[in-house]
């Protein structure tokens, strides 16, 4: 079967756990990768599932290992709490239910958007491990069929406009000396199960997080636009694939022996051992790290 040769490349989507960072911890060479593609003039973004922490906090935490991040007009860094925060306005919800950290809830209520004397609106769940037990997930199962005592009264149908929203589903992370732990998407999966129906996914791999993104991108021209992650599901599956996007894994952070092959998911279109080894090929015009066959 014909491998695919890497395409001319315009810009490029950067995950940031495991990819670029494991904890607080730059992966091999990555900050010096980065670096070089600042130096090129080489557009790309950063793009988070992140909710254990706020933006700000993740920002200070990637300056602080030594990566250049710069803000402004045009920010180069892209989170799920940005999404959530952009949902709830246009929405126009008053109350969500939050299953989120201290920092990453109040990134997302900032500005007066929060009216604790309303009933709940909706339930929205991140990576908030201190907050996955059996009494908060049963309150948020009660707002999602309308059975809070907030409800009760207040609505003809109060279950049907109740959405649970997931800012990502993915069913494990990496942890900085601990290796792989649970991540938000059993929790999410529990209360799709109980209330009988989907979650909406804001962060990645979903569509329009990715065209939220490229939107932001000043990069017209010829090329592709690439996605380099550790994740082949949740960096590099769903709306990556529909947008065609190249698809990058890296052989860091949750990446396990075999990712690349797993049955049922689309193969990437590249494996490198490293962020770094991506960059040093990308900018230096050499072939792929390793092109995969394509399954059918």
């Amino acid at each position: 079967m014909a491998v695919r040769s890497r395409p001319k490349i315009r810009a490029l989507l950067i995950d940031i756990s495991g990819t670029l960072m494991i904890g607080s911890t730059p992966t091999q060479q990555a900050t010096q990768a980065l670096a070089e593609l600042r130096r090129s003039k080489f557009p790309y973004r950063f793009c988070s599932n992140t909710s254990k922490e706020s933006t700000s906090v993740l920002q200070k935490r990637m300056i602080d290992a030594g990566f250049d991040v710069q803000t402004g007009e045009s920010p180069e860094l892209w989170t799920s709490l940005k999404a959530v925060r952009s949902l709830i306005r246009s929405r126009g919800l008053k109350r969500p239910y939050f299953l989120l950290s201290a920092t990453a809830k109040d990134e997302c209520i900032s500005e007066g958007l929060y009216d604790p004397n309303v009933p709940y609106d909706a339930v929205i769940v991140g990576l908030a491990p201190a907050l996955f037990d059996y009494d908060r997930l049963n309150s948020a199962f009660r707002i999602l069929v309308g059975e809070d005592d907030s409800q009760k009264g207040r609505r003809e149908d109060p279950k049907a406009s109740i959405p649970l929203i997931a800012l990502h589903k993915a069913r494990y992370v990496e942890s900085s000396g601990h290796g792989l732990v649970l991540g938000p998407g059993p929790f999410v999966a529990a209360l799709e199960n109980a209330a009988e129906r989907e979650a909406e996914v804001l962060g990645k791999p979903s569509r329009a997080f990715f065209e939220t993104v490229i939107e932001s991108l000043d990069c017209d021209g010829e090329g592709c636009i690439a996605v380099i992650g550790d994740d082949i599901e949740m960096d590099l599956g769903g709306g990556a694939i529909d947008l065609g996007l190249w698809r990058i894994l890296v052989k860091t952070g949750k990446y396990r022996a075999g990712d690349e092959s797993k049955e049922g998911v689309q193969a990437p279109d590249e494996v490198c051992d490293s962020f770094a080894e991506f960059v040093e090929k990308l900018l230096s015009g050499e072939s792929n790290c390793s092109a995969l066959p394509r399954r059918h």
